[in-house]
């Protein structure tokens, strides 16, 4: 017999009364990262950790360093430069180019405030809203790009669609009326740091404007569904309009 809290149990009735219960499973590491940090977030960072090590690779194939990764032929494939998305009708850098990043620095700083910010906006917002978020911000920095930066200027970083993060938790900050001031703290020193040499500024703050847009309609459409989706198809054809159809201010004035 087996001692139990009340008298005692035979083994056989403690053998079958154990095979009724379900064992406890623990997530793995993967599902706990994600349950942490988020599912989209960490997927986002994970394509762009991918991206760089294509072009680190792609820069070694032709004699140069994979630090150098800039100096591959992947990396000019994907980048955006406003006359080659016009006049060559290269439509997909204004999305590729977000994914791709100048140096491991460049790389490193980014995805740090991915999983920073992302992860914080992904728990309020939700998956695919997150989602929504951080493409139409990088879509939006690719856009003001197109129609205000240099036709030969080569640009690449998701550092876009982080701004439009920053812009997006400012205005969740607003709406639940916490306090602003490290955020637009952070945000002043970073739009200072963008009028650096070798700096797109304008991608940062198109991507900035785009995020504050976002947010502020999925907040005001947060209990219509229906009426969500449609503002956000209509923000994409928008930004899709102005990035792909309308011809940069720099090539007008040519």
């Amino acid at each position: 017999m087996i001692p139990a809290s009340v008298g005692f149990q035979c083994p056989e009735c403690v053998r079958e009364g154990n095979a009724s219960v379900r064992p406890v499973r623990r997530p793995s590491g993967l599902q706990a990262a994600g349950r942490r940090w988020g599912q989209v977030t960490l997927t986002l960072i994970a394509l762009n950790v991918a991206m760089f090590l294509v072009t680190a690779v792609s820069a070694v194939t032709v004699g140069s360093s994979a630090v150098e990764n800039y100096d591959s032929p992947v990396f000019a494939a994907l980048a955006q430069w406003p006359a080659g998305v016009y006049f060559l009708g290269e439509w997909w850098r204004v999305f590729t180019a977000a994914f791709l990043h100048i140096g491991p620095v460049h790389l490193l700083m980014n995805m740090l405030g991915l999983l920073i910010f992302g992860s914080e906006l992904e728990r309020q917002l939700g998956r695919l809203r997150f989602l929504a978020l951080y493409l139409l911000s990088a879509l939006g920095g690719a856009a003001a790009i197109q129609l205000f930066g240099v036709p030969n200027q080569t640009v690449a970083g998701a550092s876009t669609a982080i701004y439009g993060l920053l812009g997006g938790l400012a205005v969740l900050l607003l709406f639940h009326r916490q306090d602003l001031r490290g955020l637009l703290t952070l945000l002043v020193l970073n739009v200072a740091i963008s009028f650096l040499p070798g700096v797109s500024l304008l991608g940062h703050l198109g991507g900035l404007v785009a995020g504050v847009l976002v947010a502020a309609v999925l907040l005001l459409t947060r209990r219509r569904s229906a009426l969500q989706l449609v503002a956000m198809a209509a923000l994409a054809v928008l930004l899709l309009t102005a990035a792909l159809a309308v011809p940069t201010v720099a090539v007008l004035n040519l």
